[in-house]
Formats: structure tokens, sequence, C-alpha cells
């Protein structure tokens, strides 16, 4: 099985650079890192230690955020060594000042597996939610380096626990010294694979999100858009074109429940959508625009043409939407609790334990098409005070009784 897994990392290798000659954007991007690597790690200084964290992309980036800031503070001279496998992290936090080198990691191979570590030297290792790299895990152990799993979640469906996925789940256990899982079902399930080396601790994203919404500071574009404004925003974050048509049906259909302003952030920003969203909203305006027309006040929609503002803009909702949910799965929901918001959003939540449980305690809601939203939880909470306080409510609450997880990790770990 091993040699099988290597070979499909090669073809997987192979496919990529060929994509990159053919002019892909992530693939380009993706081969051209493979080859900066060995310079990056070469400023590394050994003589003092390495600890190496690896996150798929930006979103798993921003679970390992607060393990890092924790782990810096206790270790100041120790160094961060921190991988990306996706473009999209990389390009965004290759200058993250808290990491003395950040580079792509290199395709899973054997080979590469021994240089990396040779060039890295690890004290220990981190990987986050579910990165599971068999050679470089393997690596590791045989130069027995510390390394754990954290913010995991598992369920019975994944591969790992099928037939075929015996082999993964057994390499699972030796490769790891530790994981640190997210909820009770994760750690029974570990254990009814005897998997005993493994503990509750939560998701590091709900302190991620806390500092974010306790750091957020007012943004002045969106202050000028909301001067004099009394009613009720809307704040729908990572939108795709099913989430933003459902949204625009029930605003035509009953402009009266919708609320009178709605602040529109994309997950996608190009040219081409920006102006499909428009459209959609012919009373639109772009941040962009409006940040360089200070005395343009004519609009009740606010299309965000740009990335890195969405965490601090939910303070400013009555109520959130969350895209995602008519596609893959929903994207970050926890950005909008931490300010203590009721959230909408489509019906692909269920692989997403944070969703289930917000949505147990009433402080989510999701809909299946624009009737659904409007006659359902947006009105029933924008029409009636108690009912937007409660969960509201349970949001916040949701969100204290979830922090902490940092510190569980860091206490195991110093133990």
């Amino acid at each position: 099985m091993r040699h099988l897994y290597t070979l499909a990392i090669h073809l997987y290798t192979a496919a990529v650079r060929l994509a990159a000659l053919l002019g892909h954007t992530k693939a380009r991007l993706l081969a051209s890192g493979w080859k900066q690597w060995p310079q990056t790690l070469a400023t590394l200084n050994h003589h003092t230690p390495v600890v190496w964290f690896h996150a798929a992309s930006l979103g798993e980036f921003e679970q390992a955020r607060p393990l890092i800031e924790a782990y810096r503070l206790l270790h100041p001279d120790h160094q961060i060594l921190l991988t990306f496998f996706s473009p999209s992290g990389y390009q965004i936090r290759k200058d993250y000042p808290l990491a003395h080198a950040v580079a792509y990691l290199p395709p899973d191979t054997p080979r590469n597996a021994r240089r990396f570590l040779d060039a890295a030297h690890p004290s220990s290792a981190f990987f986050v939610k579910y990165e599971f790299w068999y050679n470089h895990l393997r690596a590791l152990r045989l130069r027995h380096v510390p390394t754990y799993l954290f913010s995991a979640i598992f369920r019975p469906s994944q591969y790992l626990f099928q037939p075929y996925g015996r082999w993964f789940l057994r390499q699972l256990s030796l490769s790891f010294t530790h994981l640190f899982v997210q909820n009770t079902q994760s750690l029974q399930l570990l254990h009814r694979h005897h998997i005993p080396h493994c503990s509750l601790a939560g998701d590091t994203r709900f302190d991620r999100v806390h500092q974010i919404a306790s750091s957020a500071l007012p943004d002045p574009v969106v202050e000028h858009f909301l001067s004099g404004h009394h009613g009720h925003v809307l704040v729908a974050g990572s939108t795709w074109p099913p989430d933003e048509q459902i949204l625009a049906r029930a605003r035509n259909a009953k402009p009266n429940w919708f609320p009178s302003k709605t602040i529109i952030a994309p997950h996608l920003v190009d040219h081409q959508h920006i102006l499909q969203i428009q459209t959609l909203f012919p009373d639109s305006v772009t941040y962009s625009h409006l940040s360089a027309h200070t005395d343009d006040h004519d609009h009740n929609v606010l299309i965000v043409d740009n990335i890195g503002l969405l965490s601090k803009l939910y303070r400013y909702a009555s109520i959130a939407y969350i895209g995602g949910g008519f596609g893959n799965g929903i994207h970050n929901i926890l950005e909008a609790l931490a300010f203590g918001k009721p959230v909408l959003f489509g019906p692909n939540y269920h692989k997403f334990q944070e969703a289930i449980d917000a949505i147990s305690l009433g402080a989510a809601f999701p809909v299946r098409n624009h009737l659904d939203l409007l006659h359902g939880p947006l009105h029933q909470l924008l029409s009636n005070p108690d009912a937007l306080s409660n969960a509201s409510q349970a949001s916040l609450h949701y969100m204290t009784q979830n922090l902490g997880s940092t510190k569980k990790i860091l206490s195991t770990l110093e133990k």
C-alpha cells in the first residue's frame, strides 16, 4: 500500500506540473513553490529549536494561528516553520511575521520527506485537522520527532474507518504522538479503533475568531455606508452565485421584510463576479468605489470587492448569512457567531460540527430556497426583537462555552 500511495503522489505531481506548463494559475504557483522551499529553509538557524506547523490552506492556518501565537509566547527562543499545501494559503500568509520561514510542503515522496527534514531539523511538528501526508509523517517517526494533530475531527463515514482504509488508519495511529480532537464522537471513534493517545481539546478556531472579534476596529467605509441608518443590516459573507441569487429573489419578493441595508462580501472578488452581483442588486455600490467617493450615499447594498475585511464586518450585522451551503459546504460561521450574530446558511451544512451545534442551540438556521429564507428565520428574527435577542445570546453562549482549546493543547504538551 505504501508503494501505491507514493505512486499516486508521483502521478499527482506530474499532473500539476503539466497543468502549470499549460498555464493553469494555481498549478503554476504550486510547481514554482515546490522549487523554492530548499532556499527558504536554508534561512533557518539550527542552533535554536525549529517547530514545524503545517496547514493545508488559509482556513487551517487560522486554526493553527492561536496555537502558534501562544507557543511563541511560551518559547520566544524557538523558530517557527510554517508550511502550506495550497497556494491560496501560502500567497496570503507568506509574510506571516511570527514565522521564521514560510514554504510550500514538497510533494509527499520518501526522497522529498528526507530532504525536507534534513533541511528543517524540526524538534516537533504540528499538523492541522485533516493533514495526513504519509511519507513526511513516517520520516518524522523514524527520526523520533514528537508529532501532533490538532483540531481534528473524525466521522464513521470517512475512508479511514472503511475496510479499504485500514492501512491508513494504522499509519495514522503510528504517526502521531498525540491527537487532539474537536468532539466526543471523534474521541470515541478513535478509542473504538484502539487509538488511545488522543484527547478532547475542542477547536482552536473558536479561540481565533474570539481574538478577531475582540480586536476588530471600525471600518470607515462601512461606517460611511451605514451613516444615518437605524434599521436592520444583513451581512452576507463568503457568498457564491446561488447564495446571491437567493438573497436577491427574497429581497425582490418582499422588500419591506428584507433588511434595509445589506453588505455582501463574496467568496470570489474577480471583476466578472462583482458585475453579476451588481446586476442582481441595481442599488448597490462597491467598497472600492465608496472609499473613493465619500459623498455617495444613494445605495442600500454594499459589495465588498476585496479580501481580508469580512471577519470584522459581522460587527455591523443584525443577522448574518454565510455562503457555500448550496455548494460543497458552508464557509466559516464562527466569525459571525463570535460577534453574537444569528446565522443563516444553505442546506449543505451536515459535515460541519459547529453548524449542527449552533442549530440545536437556536443560534443558526438553515434555509432551502428564497421563500424558506424570507418566510422563515429572516422574517421571524427581524420582526420579533425577543427572538433576535435570544438567538444572539445563544450565539455568544456557544462561543464562550467552546473557548480554551489552545490552553488545553499547551497544557498537555507542557506536562
